[in-house]
């Protein structure tokens, strides 16, 4: 009997040097429901990565059969803001499965009369549904749960378990990962994992029950601790000695023709194409959902405009009486202002949906087609919002009369889309929302500091001149500067403040906008790049784990734990 999945000698090595897994082999047969279980930090979901081809082990080897993986990790994978069926629309389209799977997962799932409630007003144990719903759209033969029933109260872990049942009578394999001992007696198979990552039995839950002397699953637990101090490879030992099946009894999956691995799947050049209109729509949709967060992303720019209002008086550009210093920092605000919307849109965007990001990478999502649909829908919300700004701030007297402000536009959307850029990187870059919002003073002080506005670049010691090479908000200030005509304001008024201090920042607003806007557009093509290298480097094991499973290939570490 070939295996769907066999394991042999996989360990795992921490980048802190311990083992987590330790000389694990066990074969999963075709259309099996199998739990892993084992105490808290037995390594259950590293032992549920590597099988499923999430992450690659450190050391031995995993053949898996040919065909589509499901994988459905604790936290949820899918947007919350939209309603069900259309967030199963829009995943269906990612996966290119035609949209009559919908209709059949969610009846499948029993899922079909909460199909208009968005996702995050159903329940606990109908998001999981949702989740493993996401999974079921590309009918995989492969299908790996982290902890499905946790949370959840009895009956509807049962009704869960339930359903995982029904999937793998079907052919399905599915493999999990429980603390639930009734999960576990619901299992054709259990895998039993011990403290330090071995492998202590794999078999029939009835013959585990034999195997550890015990009459319920969870005295295994208790057994498990009694044993700890044991040497591992005992373990081991005792089990091959069972002769349980799962340990050297199936043959190896063969390396048969790969099946289809998603139905009518694009390729070639206009694949990522159609991946970023897609995702655009979908950013979009769940952007107008989403009410609190748009309205949070509006009601920052009216804040500031509204402390603009109260901080400076009307008249600073006033070409009979000018205000050098207001004027300055008129244009300083106005900078930062921009700097600030742009970093402050893009933050959250990609730590806050790791997760369902992950889940679509090994699905096949282009990494470029998903940074490019968060500036697609993010861009042009900037662009209103600095039009407006521009526009509230002259009808109020706070910006010159004559000044060209077409420049002055295309300067402040270039600033927002650089800080965009660089507020995805450091969304892209961090672990958690919380390093994210750690972050924004980190990054907003230095362009405070080094921008040159409240001291002028030609003034800065050496190491602070090169520093502002570096700040986006230099170039954006001293491009507004230009258009607005703050150079000649000074040189001409009547302020004896004028000359002196225009002396003091030297050549900072003689260069033609134009070269600012380069150096900005420049800058936000380096972000948008990190970013997307970011995520690939993030999310690069799943893509590789994708591509292994639906070609049905062997993964082998890269390198063997000492």
């Amino acid at each position: 009997m070939q295996s769907a999945i066999e394991a042999r000698a996989v360990g795992q090595r921490a980048r802190s040097g311990q083992d987590t897994l330790r000389d694990v082999s066990l074969a999963i047969g075709h259309g099996e429901l199998v739990g892993i279980i084992g105490s808290s930090g037995s390594g259950k979901t590293t032992l549920l990565d590597i099988l499923s081809g999430l992450r690659a082990p450190s050391a031995g080897t995993v053949i898996r059969a040919s065909g589509n993986v499901g994988y459905v990790p604790q936290d949820d994978i899918i947007h919350l803001a939209l309603p069900l069926e259309r967030t199963l629309r829009y995943a269906a389209a990612l996966r290119e499965v035609p949209p009559a799977a919908v209709g059949s997962v969610l009846s499948t799932l029993e899922l079909t009369d909460r199909s208009l409630i968005p996702v995050g007003d159903l329940s606990g144990g109908e998001r999981k549904r949702a989740s493993i719903a996401v999974e079921l759209l590309a009918a995989p033969t492969l299908f790996f749960l982290d902890e499905p029933t946790s949370g959840l109260d009895p009956a509807r872990g049962a009704e869960l378990m339930g359903t995982l049942r029904a999937l793998a009578g079907n052919g399905t394999t599915v493999v999990l990962t429980t603390h639930n001992p009734l999960d576990a007696a619901r299992c054709d198979t259990i895998v039993v994992l011990t403290g330090d990552g071995c492998l202590a039995f794999c078999g029939t839950p009835d013959a585990a029950l034999g195997y550890f002397g015990v009459n319920t699953l969870e005295e295994v637990y208790e057994r498990l601790r009694e044993r700890r101090d044991e040497k591992p490879w005992r373990w081991g030992d005792g089990h091959i000695r069972s002769g349980e099946k799962g340990l050297g009894r199936a043959e190896p999956a063969a390396g048969a023709a790969p099946e289809r691995a998603t139905r009518g799947a694009a390729t070639g050049a206009l694949r990522p194409l159609r991946q970023w209109l897609l995702l655009t729509r979908r950013n979009a949709a769940i952007l107008t959902r989403a009410r609190l967060t748009l309205a949070i992303l509006v009601g920052a720019p009216v804040m500031v405009l509204l402390m603009f209002v109260v901080l400076f008086r009307p008249g600073a550009f006033d070409p009979a009486h000018p205000s050098p210093e207001t004027t300055v920092m008129i244009v300083f605000w106005l900078a930062f202002g921009g700097f600030f919307f742009g970093l402050t849109y893009g933050l959250l965007q990609i730590c806050a949906e790791f997760g369902v990001l992950r889940r679509e990478r090994f699905a096949g999502l282009s990494a470029a087609a998903y940074v490019l649909s968060k500036v697609a829908v993010l861009l042009p919300l900037l662009a209103v919002v600095d039009a407006a700004f521009l526009v509230v701030l002259r009808v109020l007297g706070r910006l010159p009369e004559a000044g060209d402000y077409g420049a002055t536009f295309v300067t402040l959307l270039l600033s927002s889309a650089a800080a965009l850029a660089l507020g995805l990187l450091i969304s892209a870059a961090v672990s958690e929302p919380s390093q994210a919002t750690i972050a924004l003073p980190m990054v907003s002080f230095p362009q405070v500091l080094f921008v040159g506005a409240i001291l002028p670049v030609p003034v800065m010691a050496a190491v602070g001149r090169w520093i502002s090479y570096l700040m986006t908000n230099r170039w954006t200030f001293e491009g507004l500067g230009h258009s607005l005509g703050v150079a000649r304001l000074w040189a001409t008024g009547a302020s004896p403040l004028g000359p002196p201090l225009l002396a003091s920042y030297g050549t900072t607003f003689a260069r033609p906008a134009g070269e600012d806007w380069l150096i900005l557009v420049a800058f936000t093509l380096a972000f948008l790049a990190a970013t997307v290298f970011a995520v690939i480097r993030k999310t690069g094991s799943a893509v590789k784990a994708g591509s292994a499973a639906k070609t049905g290939l062997a993964v082998q570490a890269g390198r063997q734990a000492g």
